[in-house]
């Protein structure tokens, strides 16, 4: 797949494996607010959402681990642009996207594997229907034409039980 010119905008190398972001989070388990903060990148060109793979921008990883009152606090946002498609009009769009995540950490070994919950964040949090904008009109039924643009040119019909009304209405 990256070895396709034009298919993905990033990693123009050959990945063999996929590398893991472990953070030790062991500096802070003892320590009533101590945090540890990170920022990273991630690949997730190969996550297959319907056939197609629309994350064709590296994925960012912003947050920290913090500890409240003894407990592991884990919060972090997944910010990256799609590459989609719109499920009424079928225009190719660009769609910007953000998660956040957090949760508390309950059974650790003192190590966290932050690659592993950003994928499954990203992939749980997916959207189920994207849109170009939220007043999309889509395509006629008819004729075809994108709503957004065009008018329809299909030719109304009348129903038959309705022709001697619409009759009176020409005259």
């Amino acid at each position: 797949m990256f070895d396709i010119p034009g298919r993905v905008l990033y990693n123009t190398t050959r990945v063999i494996a996929r590398c893991s972001m472990v953070l030790d989070v062991k500096r802070i388990i003892n320590t009533p607010g101590g945090r540890i903060p990170f920022d990273f990148t991630e690949d997730f060109s190969d996550v297959d959402f319907g056939g197609v793979c629309p994350a064709v921008r590296p994925v960012s990883v912003v947050g920290q681990a913090e500890n409240i009152a003894g407990m592991l606090r884990l919060q972090f946002d997944l910010t990256t642009t799609f590459s989609a498609v719109c499920d009424r009009c079928g225009a190719p769009f660009d769609l910007p996207y953000k998660v956040p995540f957090e949760c508390l950490l309950a059974e650790i070994n003192g190590s966290v594997d932050l690659s592993e919950l950003a994928r499954e964040t990203f992939i749980l949090n997916m959207p189920s229907k994207t849109l170009c904008r939220e007043d999309c009109r889509g395509l006629c039924s008819g004729c075809g034409v994108n709503l957004n643009y065009e008018k329809c040119r299909c030719k109304k019909e009348v129903d038959p039980r309705l022709a001697a009304l619409a009759k009176l209405l020409e005259q």
